[in-house]
């Protein structure tokens, strides 16, 4: 028996791996006329300052950074509707990538397939994406697919 995913959830942070991934969510999505969730996870780390790793009190960068990731989710989701599938949303959101695409996201939206790439943007988002991938691997709880 063929297992058919009526769920995919697809976390994207601007790589060509996270494009790539993409790509082959919008094909899984097409064939299983699924519902295809496109997501970027806001780390709240990378705004924390120097002095006590507080949060920039102002917000000025954290409401930039968002404006910008929604920007950036807009075309992509303009990209699987010119690809032919219309049944997605996007996502953004803010705290632990780990945690919110292993299990909040999933548990929330009911995914049943995670369809993530191996690695992120520069060396040290390559460290990054492949230890939040490996947990992502190690603790979601519905399938998760690697794309390299």
């Amino acid at each position: 028996m063929v297992q058919k995913y009526q769920k995919i959830l697809v976390p994207v942070d601007g790589s060509e791996n996270a494009e790539r991934a993409l790509e082959r969510a919008i094909a899984i999505a097409k064939r299983n006329s699924a519902h295809l969730d496109i997501l970027n996870v806001i780390d709240v780390k990378h705004f924390a300052s120097n002095i006590g790793g507080v949060i920039d009190p102002t917000g000025d960068i954290i409401y930039s950074t968002f404006e910008n990731v929604q920007s950036y989710l807009k075309e992509l989701e303009e990209k699987v509707f010119k690809a032919g599938h219309k049944d997605v949303s996007i996502h953004a959101r803010f705290g632990s990538p780990r945690m919110i695409i292993s299990k909040e996201f999933p548990d929330e939206y009911h995914s049943d397939l995670i369809i993530i790439s191996k690695t992120g943007l520069n060396p040290v988002e390559r460290i990054l994406m492949g230890a939040i991938t490996d947990y992502v691997i190690r603790m979601a709880h519905c399938d998760v697919m690697v794309v390299r």
